[in-house]
């Protein structure tokens, strides 16, 4: 039919150029605040590609259901401008008819979104976790990158090498903090190199200075070596003991019914929920107004997104504290939001708002 297929062609390169928009902006945003936790220690810097990719995959759900709602609000506002809409509605085509196609190009993104909620987001997360376990599990001297204060494993000791290169075994203008046993030196040295003295690993600096202090006398000790070696922790971080829901499969959520758990699918389930609501939602919404302008419409797309998927990460905050249940914050926002679309497009389409206006006017005069 051509009033399908022409709206479902319209929708589709609405969405395409919206969906490449958004991902650039987002891979922008991430690949920033990724190098940012590069800089900072927690994540390795040859895989701040890697775990940029998972979190633009992890986010991929939302972003999908914004670009449909943004490709439906800007196609039907281009269509009003250009009074492609005033044609449609003269040929018989209410405002009605456009949720058939609306909903037969949405439901392959609607699907996506699923699969992206339900099995993607758990998984992203998990290995975006284990990235940065495994950085985080290094032996103290693979923990020093070149020109950088770097603390140890334990927290006890603050290292500055000057080395050519971050696999160097030699550097120059070696600093050592150390915390431990009540005392607290500061070691400072020209040279260093690392070695294996009966099977544990040391820093061998050459002439340096060693400063001591006694945290509970207050004494203070100064001392000047030729050489001297100091022993690098050996032991190793291990995986972080993090239960959050947002790492488990959903399977194990529902088989788990804790209010955490709870929380965490109010998230997953609200997003698919939420695609299909906007969906509805901008169909129903979008209008003209010649006075204000096209961009009004998107700006209140906009707005109307963000305060819904607000009102998302609030409830499941609720939930996990136990402050609401499941299924009746479910029902009451999602199905709130359905049933506000649809009575909205229903009024449009028989234009009940409009025969209400003129019976006031007509009472009122």
């Amino acid at each position: 039919m051509l009033f399908d297929s022409s709206i479902r062609k319209e929708l589709g390169r609405a969405f395409s150029a919206t969906l490449v928009v958004l991902v650039t902006v987002v891979m922008t945003v991430l690949l920033i605040r990724t190098l940012g936790q590069a800089s900072a220690g927690r994540v390795n810097p040859s895989e701040v590609m890697l775990v940029m990719g998972y979190t633009v995959l992890g986010h991929l759900a939302t972003i999908l259901t914004l670009s449909l709602f943004v490709a439906i609000t800007a196609t039907l506002t281009r269509m009003y401008a250009a009074s492609e809409m005033v044609v449609w509605f003269a040929s018989g085509q209410g405002l009605a008819a456009f949720l058939r196609p609306v909903l037969r190009f949405a439901w392959p993104v609607l699907l996506v979104v699923a699969v992206l909620a339900l099995a993607v987001w758990p998984w992203a997360n998990h290995q975006i976790r284990e990235l940065r376990d495994r950085y985080q599990a290094r032996g103290d001297i693979e923990r020093v990158a070149p020109g950088r204060f770097i603390e140890s494993a334990g927290g006890q000791r603050v290292f500055f090498i000057d080395k050519d290169r971050a696999d160097a075994e030699t550097g120059h203008n070696i600093f050592i903090a150390t915390n431990e046993h009540g005392k607290e030196t500061v070691t400072t040295a020209q040279r260093g190199r690392l070695e294996v003295i009966k099977g544990e690993r040391f820093v061998v600096l050459d002439h340096g200075h060693r400063l001591e202090l006694d945290s509970a006398t207050g004494q203070t000790r100064v001392s000047e070596f030729a050489e001297y070696g100091n022993r690098i922790s050996t032991r190793l971080v291990g995986p972080t003991a993090n239960d959050s829901p947002t790492m488990k499969p959903t399977l194990t959520l529902l088989s788990q019914p804790t209010p955490r758990h709870q929380g965490e699918l109010s998230w997953r389930i609200g997003l698919i929920l939420a695609a299909l609501n906007c969906a509805v939602f901008a169909l129903a919404a979008t209008r003209v107004n010649p006075r204000v302008g096209r961009s009004a419409g998107l700006v209140f797309a906009l707005f109307a997104f963000t305060t819904y998927y607000n009102l998302l990460t609030f409830g499941e905050g609720w939930i996990a504290r136990g402050r609401v249940g499941l299924v009746a914050y479910l029902l009451l926002l999602h199905g709130g939001v359905l049933l506000l679309s649809l009575g909205w497009l229903l009024a449009r389409h028989h234009g009940w708002g409009s025969a209400w206006r003129r019976r006031l006017n007509g009472g009122g005069a």
